[in-house]
């Protein structure tokens, strides 16, 4: 995600986030820890400021935490065991290296085409076996939110056709609505897929 506007929100917006998503011991990154082999490595690609990649180190898992913004990486940086860094979507691994791959309302900033251009990248850099879990919001078309950040939708369908599509067996799925940062309740759908063992 290269999109300049939505990082400068992320830089400027780092302390908001924080006070807005403060627990990350939630059940799909429960589930998604569960699915890992011990010492597993993973990614949590979009990290924001952290706190979900901080739960995966405190599991034990060797955990890499990717974000575009500048801000964020440097928060992430700052817990034990996680080993973050300023990254985007491009800088996926095109050969197996994870064992999951953690991309929770991240993937929702690159446009339509991109997202599903990453999506086949992470398919390809997970081992046999290994997880992807999801969250985007529901909807169609794409557009920027009050603050300026821009956001691809997707229906359920439509994401689960392409995770299927794409070889990803769906473990779980929950739909629901919850505000973000900029106010709105929106609906959202989080998905958890297994790369099948070769």
């Amino acid at each position: 995600m290269t999109d300049r506007e939505t990082l400068a929100v992320y830089d400027a917006k780092i302390d908001d986030y924080r006070k807005v998503f403060t627990s990350h011991k939630s059940r799909h990154l429960t589930q998604f820890i569960d699915a890992m082999p011990p010492g597993g490595r993973v990614l949590d690609l979009g990290c924001g400021p952290g706190n979900a990649a901080a739960v995966m180190a405190q599991a034990g898992l060797q955990t890499d935490a990717w974000d575009a913004s500048a801000a964020m990486a440097k928060a992430a940086a700052c817990f034990d065991g996680v080993n973050a860094a300023q990254r985007d979507f491009d800088a996926l691994p095109d050969e197996p290296t994870y064992h999951g791959i953690y991309a929770n309302f991240s993937l929702l900033h690159a446009t339509r085409d991109d997202g599903m251009r990453h999506m086949r990248t992470i398919h390809t850099a997970l081992h046999p076996g290994g997880v992807f879990h999801i969250g985007m919001k529901v909807g169609t078309g794409s557009k920027r939110d009050a603050l300026g950040r821009f956001y691809t939708y997707y229906t359920v369908p439509e994401l689960r056709g392409f995770l299927t599509d794409l070889g990803f067996d769906i473990t779980w799925e929950k739909q629901g609505e919850e505000p973000g940062l900029a106010g709105p309740v929106e609906p959202f759908v989080l998905m958890q897929g297994c790369k099948p063992n070769a």
